[in-house]
C-alpha cells in the first residue's frame, strides 16, 4: 500500500518553498486548531509544514516575532471603515467585521492590541478607523475616546459571546430551558420572565444584541465643533 495521506500531505508541503507569510499561515492553522497559541511552539508549527523546527528561524525571529504576524494576519482580515459612507456606517461595518474575524480565531482577542511592533495591515486598520472618524468630525481627542469606547464594547461583547454555553438558536432553547426545568419553582421570577418572554421566543437571535448594543453605543458619540473640517 502507498503512504499515508498525512504523509503524502507532509511531503508535498515540504515540497512548496517556505516563506513568511506561510509560516504564519500554519501557525494562525495551529492556533485555530488548538484553540490557543499556548500550543504554538516552533516544532508544533514546523510538522505541518514538513520541516525542521530550526528551518522556521529563516524567516521568523522567534515566537514573539510569529505572535506579531499572528495579529497582523487577523487585522489583514478585517475590513477597513468604508470611505463612501458616515462615519457611524463605517463603524458598524468594521465592527461587525472585526467581530466575525474573532469568532473565527478566539485566540486572537487577548492579542490584538498587546503587540509594541505592530505590522501593516495592523498599522493599515488603526489609520483607516481614525481616518474615518476624522472625516466624520471627529476631533483628535474625541477620536481618541470614540475608538476606545468602541473597541472595548466590541472585544468584550466577543469575548462573553464566545463564553457563551450554546451556539445557535437551537443549543440556546435547550439550555435556558434546562435551567427554567431545574430552577426551583416561583423562586426567580424576573429570570422566569426573561427567559420565557424573550429568550425563548420565536425568532430570538442573541447575536442582535450586538447590533442594538453598538448602536447605543455610536449614538452617544458625537462629532464636536473642534474637529478639523
Amino acid at each position: 500500500m502507498g503512504e499515508s495521506g498525512k504523509g503524502a500531505r507532509r511531503r508535498a508541503s515540504a515540497r512548496t518553498p517556505l516563506s513568511r507569510e506561510r509560516v504564519i499561515r500554519t501557525a494562525m492553522a495551529v492556533a485555530d486548531d488548538k484553540g490557543s497559541t499556548a500550543a504554538l511552539t516552533m516544532r508544533a508549527i514546523a510538522e505541518p509544514l514538513g520541516v525542521e523546527a530550526m528551518s522556521l528561524y529563516h524567516h521568523v525571529t522567534g515566537r514573539e516575532d510569529i505572535l506579531d504576524g499572528l495579529v497582523d494576519a487577523v487585522f489583514d482580515e478585517i475590513d477597513v471603515p468604508p470611505q463612501d459612507t458616515d462615519w457611524k456606517s463605517a463603524m458598524h461595518h468594521r465592527a461587525n467585521s472585526t467581530r466575525a474575524a474573532l469568532k473565527r480565531h478566539p485566540w486572537a482577542i487577548g492579542l490584538m492590541c498587546s503587540r509594541s511592533q505592530p505590522g501593516p495591515a495592523t498599522l493599515r486598520h488603526h489609520d483607516a478607523v481614525l481616518g474615518a472618524l476624522r472625516a466624520g468630525g471627529f476631533s483628535v481627542p474625541m477620536t481618541a475616546h470614540a475608538v476606545s469606547l468602541i473597541d472595548s464594547y466590541l472585544y468584550g461583547f466577543v469575548l462573553q459571546e464566545l463564553s457563551l454555553p450554546f451556539r445557535g438558536a437551537a443549543e440556546l432553547d435547550e439550555v435556558a430551558s434546562a435551567i427554567l426545568r431545574d430552577m426551583p419553582a416561583d423562586t426567580h421570577p424576573h429570570l422566569t420572565e426573561l427567559a420565557t418572554e424573550h429568550v425563548l421566543k420565536t425568532g430570538y437571535d442573541y447575536a442582535d444584541e450586538f447590533t442594538f448594543g453598538l448602536t447605543l453605543v455610536l449614538d452617544a458619540l458625537h462629532p464636536d465643533e473642534t474637529a478639523s473640517t
